[in-house]
Formats: C-alpha cells, sequence, structure tokens
C-alpha cells in the first residue's frame, strides 16, 4: 500500500513553527555552530567509550497537512494549539548522527544535497564545521530512501560524496525502490520520490551492503527493522558500556505528535497502522529500558528522552549548553 498526502508542492511552501522549550534530562552535550547562521552545525556528547555527533543538513518548512491524517483536522489544529505550535507550518529540523567507535565513523543518512528544498543540503558543510574529515567515513547507512535521506549521496558528477565508505542499506528497502515499473504505478506526486531514490541507489562506485534486521554495521552499532514509514525502514541502535542511543530515522517524525498521539499517522507514512504499531513498541523499548532517542526531525539537535505519560509518551529533550 503507497500512502501519499503531503505533495512536494506542500513542501516547498516554507511555514517554521515556533521553538519549543527544552526540558532538562539526564543526556548532557554541548552545541555548536556560529551564531547567526540560521542553523546551528552540530551537537556532541559521548555514550560510553562512542563519541556521537549530530550534524545538521539544514531544515524543511512543511504544510500541516501531513501531520495526523488519520485523525479530525480540528483534533490536530487542537493538540497543535495546546503545545503552542504553529497551526499554519511545521518547521522540521534533518538531524544526522556520526558514530565514531573504535577505528570506525559511521553516518547515518546523507542527506538531500542541493537536489531538494533550499533550506537543506548543509551537511557536508556542517561536518567540516564539526571537525569531521570526510574521509575519515568508513561506513553509511541509509534508513531509508525518501530524498531528504539520500538525494545527497552523490556529487554534481554523479560520484559518490563518501567514495571510500562501505554502503549500507535494508535489503527489502533496496528492493521495493528497484522494482521495475514502480515510477509508473505510484501517485504522480510520488514519482519524482521514485526516481530521485533509484538514481541515488545506482550511482557509480556505490558498493551496498544489504542489511537484514539486526545486521551489524560494526561492534556497537546494528540495524533494527522499524517498518511503516516505508515498507523497509531501518533505525540505528548504538551500544556502548551498558548506555544506548536509537537513532529514529523517520519511525517517529514529530516530536511530540509521534509520542503523544503515536496512532495518527504522518502524510509520508507508507503503511500508517504498520508505523503506529512500530511507534508503540519502540516507544515502550525506550520507557522501559532507558534508552535515548534520536530524532531526524525533531527540533535540533534532535536528542532525549522517552516517558511514559499514562497511556501515551512524552520527549524530553536532552539538556544542553553552548559552546
Amino acid at each position: 500500500m503507497t500512502r501519499l498526502t503531503t505533495t512536494r508542492r506542500g513542501l516547498l511552501k516554507a511555514a517554521a513553527a515556533a521553538p519549543a522549550l527544552a526540558l532538562p534530562a539526564p543526556l548532557m552535550a554541548q552545541i555548536s555552530g556560529p551564531a547567526g547562521r540560521g542553523n546551528p552545525a552540530h551537537f556532541r556528547f559521548d555514550l560510553g567509550t562512542a563519541r556521537i555527533t549530530v550534524v545538521s543538513d539544514g531544515h524543511l518548512g512543511l504544510t500541516i497537512d501531513g501531520l495526523g491524517v488519520n485523525a479530525d483536522p480540528t483534533d490536530v489544529l487542537a493538540f497543535l494549539e495546546a503545545h503552542r505550535l504553529s497551526t499554519t507550518g511545521h518547521y522540521s529540523h534533518t538531524n544526522h548522527v556520526v558514530i565514531e567507535t573504535g577505528d570506525a565513523t559511521v553516518l547515518v543518512d546523507v542527506g538531500s544535497g542541493d537536489r531538494f528544498l533550499p533550506t537543506a543540503g548543509r551537511l557536508l558543510d556542517n561536518l567540516t564545521e564539526a571537525g569531521i574529515d570526510h574521509g575519515a567515513i568508513t561506513h553509511v547507512v541509509i534508513t531509508h530512501a525518501h530524498p531528504d535521506h539520500i538525494w545527497g549521496i552523490r556529487d554534481d558528477f554523479d560520484e559518490p560524496i563518501f567514495p571510500a565508505a562501505e554502503y549500507v542499506i535494508g535489503a527489502g528497502e533496496y528492493d521495493w525502490w528497484m522494482q521495475d515499473g514502480l515510477a509508473g504505478s505510484v501517485p504522480a506526486e510520488m514519482q519524482q520520490f521514485v526516481v530521485g531514490a533509484v538514481n541515488s541507489l545506482t550511482a557509480d562506485g556505490l558498493d551496498w551492503t544489504m542489511a537484514q534486521d539486526g545486521h551489524e554495521v560494526v561492534p556497537g552499532v546494528r540495524l533494527i527493522s522499524t517498518p511503516g514509514h516505508t515498507l523497509n525502514h531501518m533505525s540505528v541502535m548504538v551500544e556502548s558500556d551498558g548506555k544506548q542511543l536509537l537513532a529514529l530515522g523517520d519511525a517517529m517524525t514529530h516530536a511530540y505528535i509521534s509520542m503523544e498521539r503515536p496512532d495518527w499517522f504522518a502524510g509520508f507514512d507508507q503503511d500508517g497502522p504498520m508505523a503506529s504499531a512500530t511507534r508503540l513498541r519502540l516507544l515502550d523499548m525506550a520507557a522501559t529500558d532507558g534508552i535515548a532517542v534520536l530524532g531526524y526531525h525533531f527540533p535540533f539537535p534532535g536528542v532525549g528522552h522517552v516517558m511514559r505519560m499514562g497511556d501515551a509518551y512524552r520527549f524530553v529533550p536532552a539538556l544542553w549548553t553552548w559552546g
């Protein structure tokens, strides 16, 4: 089943929501980036002996018609108003995680480059700002093949941005996008996504590792199956010295709706009920086991904790300080 209710035309209508206030939490780190650039550059902390850096690729200005597409629109508006969020637009950041552990440097997703929206495509500059050599990336993990996660995989000459890296993707995700005739079988607004995904997946010089649930990218970094947003979406679990961080990808796309109303579908959830079931499973796991989470589209830097709240959950952003 292909579900898509937010069109690219809607994506191009930039509208930013007011920033939410951050609450303190046990995970502490330092956020960095030149003031006045409009987007911070990176956020760094230690997870056991692993070093984690969240690197911004910029943001997307989205319309709110992609929020709670299976809910009564008046309920969605009431939710946004109650949380002091914009009722005309949705600000969606793009937070990439770099995991340095042992001799490996793992980058999760590659952003959209200059092929999607003008407010994104800042990953390479911000990696440099964070002091991360592009040539030092040993592994690139793709959670799924939507534009803001994979279109930045190649440069203007169609060559891989990180030519020395091993590229890892879920085998099912790769196979779905590479189906014969897929572009002609999806809704018109999805066709460009398919073409872009195929062009990215087949760029010259890429050597793909096809992964299954539980695939170990490097010691302490493994993929877990989190289907629904796409049918074969993967998230990334990082473990070091008994501490855990779950990089959600797009298994959750809104810091408040995904937690407090996990039954509401997002416009780009390919299978809404499946995505909802996945969210509930992850939320229960994170809250029960005290696993820190990183939301790709959460307000920068997207790192925090999950607190159980009755029958739902609440996102508690990590405490940070300016560096």
